[in-house]
């Protein structure tokens, strides 16, 4: 395996990604679409989530397939954002039909950074207009780091923000992920500089610091929630041909890249949740193999995004935590 030539999720061909933020709120949100309906699912293991169309990926439900996947920022506020892009993609002719009218289906999720020093007495909530123009400049290029869901986000230890990766099987099937990372745990070891993710680095994308030399802290962590950071949400992604319960497995598999990343993961306080979408264009040449291979890849790929993310953070005015960047890059 190795990483797609962008080595982001849209590496799966058909997909794009649209970002939007607002400075002096100090958050975002960030879409996946294409130019066709997609299967998706979902599998939640935080302990405090907020989603919105959750209940409709599941395998017995009437509709099958979305029509785009989105993380925000916000809170509850933030659900706002899915609103903006069902009416940009209603704009466009998009959606389930029923009868002459049609329906955009959009999941989305939510993280916590509502006590990140941004401004957030606005008098209309600002999510449904970040989502509408995350939509309408969705494209297969986009910016990690400090953008979009991961605007405004934070971990247990540095500034949060949005990270992507992909691998290209043996198969010849591709797998990319996406997330926005807003832990309460730390994505370093001993808060230094190596990241736990650091045995699934490909090319010293997030610094080729290597293995940390030191013993992971055995203290537990006070379970609190600090500042603006809780939970981590995601999407993994694939070319291969998928039922929705094939695709809930891949996304199942994909929360032990969340947990070889952050620890600890997957808390009472975090809402994290990983979404799973596959695009049907190409056949699965052996099922059990492919499915198999496609969840180990997956897990492999949201490690990597999660790293990524913190990696590629950059520094605002008034931030609350430093960049990993500001303390450690070379």
């Amino acid at each position: 395996m190795q990483p797609g030539p962008r080595n982001l999720i849209t590496d799966v061909v058909g997909l794009r990604v649209g970002n939007a933020h607002d400075a002096t709120l100090r958050s975002g949100c960030t879409v996946l679409t294409a130019d066709h309906p997609f299967t998706a699912a979902v599998h939640v293991m935080g302990g405090a989530p907020g989603t919105r169309e959750t209940d409709l990926l599941s395998p017995d439900r009437l509709v099958q397939q979305v029509d785009a996947l989105v993380l925000s920022g916000g809170s509850a506020f933030g659900l706002d954002a899915c609103s903006g892009v069902a009416d940009a993609l209603h704009a466009m002719g998009r959606g389930f039909a029923v009868g002459p009218a049609r329906v955009p289906i959009v999941p989305g999720a939510i993280l916590f950074d509502l006590l990140n020093g941004g401004a957030k007495d606005w008098p209309r909530n600002p999510y449904y207009a970040l989502g509408h123009s995350a939509l309408t400049t969705a494209q297969p290029d986009f910016k990690i780091g400090s953008a979009g869901a991961g605007y405004g986000a934070m971990t247990g230890t540095w500034k949060g923000g949005l990270g992507s990766a992909s691998l290209v099987l043996t198969s010849g099937l591709t797998v990319g992920a996406l997330v926005a990372v807003n832990a309460l745990g730390s994505v370093t070891v001993n808060d230094g500089a190596q990241f736990w993710a650091a045995p699934w680095e490909y090319n010293a994308e997030f610094g080729g610091l290597g293995i940390s030399p030191h013993p992971a802290n055995p203290t537990a962590p006070v379970p609190q929630k600090r500042m603006g950071e809780a939970t981590t949400i995601a999407i993994v992604a694939t070319d291969a041909t998928l039922t929705q319960a094939q695709a809930q497995r891949m996304a199942t598999a994909a929360h032990d890249g969340m947990a070889r990343a952050i620890v600890p993961s997957h808390t009472p306080l975090d809402g994290d949740l990983v979404f799973a979408a596959a695009t049907h264009a190409k056949p699965l040449q052996d099922p059990l193999t492919d499915t198999f291979q496609l969840g180990h890849a997956a897990a492999i790929c949201l490690a990597r995004a999660i790293a990524r993310a913190i990696y590629s953070a950059t520094p605002q005015p008034a931030d609350l935590q430093p960049t990993w960047a500001s303390r450690h890059r070379r």
